[in-house]
């Protein structure tokens, strides 16, 4: 199993000093994931998500962080493909070009976004995008091993041309699909494509998701193969705070993961904009009287359900609390199946120091304990 980290760039302070400070620990952040031995970092692509999601450029934000590292992977999740947005020629020039910078630690991952927010930026409806992402899809991998392209799609037109660079991993670097919903699921499996899925739904969700991507994947035909190189692997979103402190760990990851979700609400379903600054201590009851926050990421429903008193201190749907409690969590994601984990430990109102602080003990003590419980099944 993998272990890795994801990245939003979610803040609660949205003027020119907030982006700066995020991006900064961001860096700070990643390189500390290096160290600890962490797989790779995953970055996202989302476009006019005030608060939300602030890495709006991955591709700038990885070239970067290639040069400050010399073996971490590096992830994208996922480049979103309205023609508009990421030109297949452009994406498949800058995964190629990342790819021989970092000698081969590129993961390539693709998607169509999930907001008419975003969409409509580059004058899309939402609704209709997917036939295009699926053209594109298939298109840019063949850039990465033909010496010219020529193609006369419906949505994508390209007279005959070479595209440079090749990439350094051949044929291309891995590919992945972020998937919200079964179909996604089935999707990426019937292609050939590792899945990048949500894990708010706790281990037993996972499972089902594993389950339905597993079966997709092994009776998928070769006619349906994205790109030159299939890739079975799951790999899905952990949220962690993890600190010598449980209780204090669990606050600021409940604490977080509120404003990741009522953030998300704001923009996927029209919900309030949420307001750390009229929260108390007191995290289970919400503003408006409710025990539940409901949101939508893309097409997938997400609950958050605080009715339960035990859930004060507590969410036990993610590594939230000690080494042992992540520890704990990570294992039964282990057995839901999943090839890599993606922590997510920067949500909006979670403190620098309480980011790096889990980093560091994921990578002293977690990734170490499934890296010998590995070794003595191999032996």
């Amino acid at each position: 199993m993998k272990f890795s980290l994801i990245y939003e760039a979610q803040t609660t302070d949205a003027s020119r000093e907030g982006d700066h400070r995020v991006f900064k620990e961001t860096v700070e952040q990643a390189l500390l994931a290096e160290q600890m031995g962490f797989d790779t970092v995953w970055c996202v692509e989302h476009t006019s998500l005030t608060n939300y999601a602030h890495m709006s450029a991955p591709e700038t934000f990885l070239a970067y962080l290639a040069g400050r590292t010399t073996r971490i992977g590096l992830g994208h999740g996922v480049v979103c493909l309205p023609p508009a947005m990421n030109h297949p020629i452009k994406v498949a020039e800058r995964v190629a070009l990342l790819d021989i910078l970092s000698q081969g630690r590129v993961h390539f991952g693709v998607g169509k976004g999930g907001s008419q927010q975003e969409a409509g930026a580059f004058g899309y409806d939402l609704n209709e995008l997917q036939p295009m992402i699926d053209e594109s899809m298939y298109l840019v991998p063949k850039m990465f091993v033909q010496d010219e392209i020529e193609h006369d799609g419906k949505y994508i037109k390209i007279p005959k041309r070479p595209i440079h660079p090749k990439p350094y991993q051949d044929p291309h670097p891995p590919m992945y699909m972020a998937c919200t919903n079964s179909d996604a699921l089935s999707r990426a499996g019937q292609r050939g494509l590792g899945a990048l899925v949500l894990g708010f739904g706790g281990p037993d969700e996972v499972a089902k998701k594993n389950a339905l991507y597993r079966q997709a994947y092994s009776t998928r035909k070769a006619e349906d193969q994205v790109g030159f190189r299939p890739t079975e692997h799951l790999a899905a979103l952990c949220p962690a705070i993890v600190m010598g402190d449980g209780q204090q760990a669990r606050k600021i990851g409940i604490r977080g993961q509120r404003y990741f979700m009522e953030s998300l609400a704001y923009w996927y379903t029209g919900g309030e904009r949420p307001d750390p600054s009229k929260w108390g201590d007191d995290l289970v009851q919400a503003d408006s009287g409710e025990m539940v926050i409901r949101s939508r990421f893309a097409s997938e429903e997400v609950v958050v359900d605080f009715s339960d008193p035990a859930l004060s201190m507590m969410n036990p749907n993610h590594a939230y609390g000690t080494v042992d409690d992540c520890i704990g969590y990570v294992g039964r994601l282990k057995e839901a199946g999943v090839d890599e984990v993606l922590f997510l430990v920067q949500m909006g109102t979670v403190p620098h120091e309480a980011s790096m602080e889990s980093i560091r003990n994921i990578g002293e003590h977690v990734i170490p304990y499934f890296n010998r419980v590995k070794a003595r099944a191999v032996a």
